[in-house]
């Protein structure tokens, strides 16, 4: 008996890390003939091939190539472009992950033609509800038939909406990964590259539009960043999304940025091994808020709200608006001692059990 086809549909730096995760899993059981699609949402080399090379996942089967773009723009261009792969394939299910403008696209061509959808990461909710990320994991959710939650809270918010068929807790498949690859960070050689001391330097990251498309936001939050490296005499890390470089550019503020140590995007590897030995993070992105958790770091979130709740409410991260003075009070905030909270996104196991849930469904 042939097995049946299932493909999935990756496009951004998240996605490509839980997709490593399953995939793996995939391989190891032979569960079902996996067809790997890249959008080509994120087309930086750094930011998509280096996954690829650094994380041993198989090349893509397919590149759809959509590059940037209006959100409109890019939705329509990958839900063309999927639709006709489906359509070619005939796949009896399809996996997305996460909440990028790939992600609703992938969700809409398949329940338009009738296949299945299976989502990793359902669930999360944030505020405002007017956010992209937001829109697109709403959308997927209300038309995946199959649910993967990281924790208890992402069910509970999928209950409220009135969904409860198809739902699974699995864990976090990007603890898996970071389980899987600790053994591989190298902290001291990524901090002799830049010259930083273990513990004496913070690590940020800003790509959120609503951060970098705002002058004032991304003004506050890099007058924030040079503040404390002046105050502390630390050096602050900042690996530069592109569209966070080209924002910085277009609204003239190199000033603020200069006193920072700029770098290109970076694998996970090297940003993981970073991770591991700095003082704190600083980030509006929803997987490394979560990734330093795992690193045993707190973050300042610079959003409104977060999608990972968990790590707010029992007080490991801390939600800051993008001002200067609250960036500064937030940072001497994450000096205060407190008790790390273990196991909040499951043991380490969520990819096995996505593939076996999905093995029983595509029987």
């Amino acid at each position: 008996m042939s097995l049946p086809t299932v493909i999935s549909l990756v496009g951004a730096r998240p996605q490509f890390i839980k997709e490593a995760v399953v995939n793996a899993a995939v391989r190891r059981r032979n569960s079902w003939r996996h067809i790997l699609v890249h959008s080509g949402q994120h087309y930086d080399a750094n930011m998509s091939e280096i996954f690829f090379t650094q994380l041993g996942m198989p090349s893509p089967d397919h590149f759809l190539g959509i590059g940037s773009g209006t959100h409109a723009a890019q939705t329509a261009e990958a839900l063309v472009k999927f639709e006709a792969l489906l359509l070619q394939e005939k796949p009896e299910l399809v996996l997305l992950y996460g909440d990028t403008n790939t992600t609703v696209a992938g969700a809409l061509a398949a329940a338009k033609l009738k296949i299945p959808v299976a989502h990793v990461e359902a669930g999360i909710r944030q505020n405002p509800k007017t956010m992209p990320e937001e829109i697109n994991r709403v959308i997927t959710d209300h038309l995946a038939s199959h649910l993967f939650c990281c924790s208890q809270l992402a069910k509970g918010n999928l209950e409220s909406e009135g969904i409860t068929r198809g739902v699974t807790v699995t864990g976090d498949v990007m603890y898996d990964l970071y389980r899987t690859l600790e053994p591989s960070f190298t902290p001291r050689e990524a901090r002799r590259k830049l010259g930083l001391e273990k513990e004496s330097y913070l690590m940020a990251t800003i790509h959120r539009d609503f951060n970098t498309d705002n002058p004032q936001a991304l003004r506050g939050i890099l007058q924030g960043l040079q503040a404390v490296s002046a105050s502390r005499g630390c050096q602050i890390v900042l690996p530069l999304h592109p569209r966070t470089r080209k924002c910085i550019a277009a609204q003239g503020l190199e000033t603020f940025a200069a006193s920072l140590t700029l770098v290109d995007p970076l694998g996970y590897l090297d940003l993981m091994s970073l991770t591991q030995d700095c003082a704190g993070v600083v980030t509006d992105s929803g997987g490394y808020q979560k990734e330093a958790y795992y690193a045993g770091k707190r973050a300042v979130v610079i959003m409104p709200d977060t999608g990972w709740r968990e790590l707010t409410e029992c007080g490991w991260n801390i939600l800051c608006p993008p001002q200067a003075p609250n960036l500064e009070k937030a940072l001497a905030a994450l000096e205060e001692p407190r008790e790390y909270p273990r196991n909040l996104f499951g043991e380490g196991h969520a990819g096995e059990r996505i593939v076996e849930e999905l093995e029983k469904n595509l029987g």
